[in-house]
């Protein structure tokens, strides 16, 4: 069930993560990482990684797009 939980998670995050990857939206990724790293948390407590493993491949985007705009853009 935390596995459920931990793609919902994701999911919505992704839904964030992908419009903030456009120039001058990067201030989205700010709002998804601590949904981001909920989902983590949640996809750590389960009993198996997959949630947990989508959600660290969407903090990984996010994290990257910000240190290429500066954190800001």
């Amino acid at each position: 069930m935390l596995n459920v939980l931990s793609i919902l998670i994701g999911l919505i995050s992704l839904i964030i993560v992908i419009p903030s990857q456009i120039p001058l939206l990067g201030w989205g990724n700010w709002l998804a990482l601590p949904l981001v790293v909920t989902g983590i948390v949640v996809g750590a407590l389960s009993s198996t990684n997959a949630g947990r493993n989508f959600c660290l491949v969407i903090f990984a985007i996010a994290v990257i797009r910000l240190s290429l705009g500066g954190g800001i853009i």
